[in-house]
C-alpha cells in the first residue's frame, strides 16, 4: 500500500473485539486503499487482537458511569492531538466531541457513524443530566457535520429533520459468505424432536424481552431455548429458569467469537428480537442479530416495531408478535414450530440474504469515501 495513502483513525469506546460494524467498515475502507488505525480501550478480558491495520486499546482507569466517559473524551483528545492523520471516523456520540475538536483544530475531515439513537438509550432514560449533556454536545456538533451515517431510515429521519443535515443509512448486515458448518444438535443435547429457540446478543440487557422469553419457556412444546451472549439481564433470567424450573428448556452460552456464533445459528428453528417500545432507542432499533437469522436461512420471531415489522413484512421471514409477554410468546413460538410456512420462511430468508448483505450495504461508505481519498 502506497505511504501517500490517506489515513483513518477510527474511534470506538469499546475494546473492538466484538463490534462487527465497526470492523466491517474498517474491511472496507482498508480495500478501498485507506490506511487505518482503530482506537478503543481495554479491559480486564480483552484478547489479544490480529488485524490487517494498526489497533490502539487505551487502559482507563473507569468502566462505566461520568468518569469513564470525562476520561475518554480526555485520552481521546490528546491521542488526536498528535495522531498523523487526515479523516477522522468518530462511531457514536460518546466519541464525537474530541474528533469534532481535532478536526476543526487540525483541518482534518470528520465522519460520524452513529450506531443507534444514543440519547434515547435505555441507560439515559430517567437520568435528565446525563441527557442534558448528551444532548448538548449532539445539538452543538450535529448540525455542522458534512459526513453522517447511521443503522437504519427511522433514526436517519430523526436526526434529519432534527439538525437538517444528509444523513445516510448503512445498516450493520453480515457478509455474504457460504453458510456456516452447523453445531451438532445430538452434541448440544437436543432430542431428535425438540426444536432449537435462539436469542443471541452482546447487550442482553432489561427491556430487551429476555425474561418474557425466559418465562415463555413453560408452555413451549418440545423445544429448547438457547441464549448466547452476554448483558446486564441474564443473571436475573438465570434465576427465573430456577424458580420456574426451567432448566431442562433454557440453556445459557457465554458470548462466542462470530464464526463460533455461526454455527450455532445454523440450527436454529426460531431466531428471536423481542425489544420493547418502552425507551425510544429500542422502539427504532434494528438488531443486528436478526440479520444473523436471516442470513443462517432461521425464520424470525420479532416484536412489533416499525423496522422489525417493515423487515418480516417486506421478505416475509417470520412473525410479529404484537405484546411482549410470555402468554403472548409462548403461543406465537409453538405456531411457529407447527406451522407449514416454516420452510417457505427458511427459502424466504436464503433469497433475502442475497439482498441484505453488506457487499450491497457498503456501496453508500464507499460512494462517501471515495470523496475523500
Amino acid at each position: 500500500m502506497s505511504s501517500r495513502a490517506k489515513h483513518i483513525t477510527v474511534l470506538v469506546s469499546n475494546d473492538l473485539q466484538h463490534d462487527q460494524r465497526v470492523a466491517k467498515v474498517c474491511e472496507t475502507l482498508l480495500g478501498m486503499g485507506f490506511r487505518l488505525s482503530l482506537v478503543g480501550r481495554m479491559l480486564p478480558d480483552s484478547k489479544p487482537m490480529q488485524r490487517p491495520y494498526e489497533t490502539r486499546r487505551f487502559h482507563l482507569p473507569f468502566r462505566t458511569g461520568a468518569l469513564f466517559y470525562t476520561v475518554l473524551q480526555i485520552r481521546l483528545f490528546f491521542y488526536l492531538l498528535v495522531k498523523r492523520t487526515d479523516i477522522i471516523l468518530a462511531n457514536d456520540l460518546d466519541t464525537l466531541l474530541p474528533a469534532f475538536i481535532i478536526a476543526r483544530l487540525r483541518g482534518k475531515e470528520l465522519v460520524y457513524d452513529s450506531h443507534e439513537y444514543f440519547t434515547e438509550a435505555e441507560g439515559l432514560t430517567n437520568r435528565p443530566f446525563p441527557k442534558r449533556i448528551w444532548l448538548a454536545v449532539e445539538g452543538f456538533i450535529f448540525p455542522k457535520l458534512k459526513h453522517v451515517f447511521t443503522v437504519n431510515e427511522t433514526i436517519a429521519g430523526i436526526y434529519r429533520a432534527l439538525y437538517h443535515v444528509p444523513v445516510r443509512v448503512v445498516r450493520n448486515i453480515p457478509m455474504l459468505q457460504q453458510p456456516a458448518q452447523g453445531a451438532n444438535r445430538a452434541a448440544l443435547g437436543l432430542a431428535s424432536d425438540e426444536r432449537m429457540i435462539l436469542l443471541q446478543g452482546a447487550f442482553i440487557d432489561p427491556d430487551r424481552g429476555g425474561m418474557e422469553l425466559v418465562q415463555s419457556m413453560q408452555w413451549v412444546k418440545q423445544a429448547v431455548l438457547f441464549v448466547i451472549g452476554t448483558g446486564r439481564d441474564l443473571d436475573a433470567m438465570k434465576r427465573e429458569v430456577v424458580r420456574l424450573n426451567l432448566e431442562s428448556s433454557v440453556r445459557f452460552i457465554p458470548k462466542l467469537p462470530y464464526q463460533e456464533l455461526r454455527a450455532y445459528t445454523a440450527i436454529a428453528d426460531v431466531g428471536v428480537s423481542l425489544d420493547k417500545p418502552l425507551h425510544l432507542n429500542y422502539a427504532y432499533s434494528l438488531p443486528n442479530k436478526v440479520f444473523d437469522y436471516i442470513h443462517a436461512g432461521v425464520p424470525l420471531l420479532v416484536s412489533d416495531l416499525p423496522e422489525l415489522r417493515r423487515l418480516v413484512e417486506t421478505h416475509n421471514v417470520g412473525k410479529i408478535v404484537s405484546k411482549v409477554t410470555p402468554e403472548d410468546i409462548a403461543k406465537a413460538l409453538n405456531e411457529m414450530l407447527q406451522s407449514e410456512e416454516r420452510m417457505q420462511w427458511r427459502q424466504n430468508a436464503l433469497k433475502a440474504r442475497e439482498v441484505l448483505n453488506w457487499q450491497n450495504e457498503s456501496l453508500v461508505l464507499r460512494e462517501v469515501y471515495a470523496q475523500l481519498v
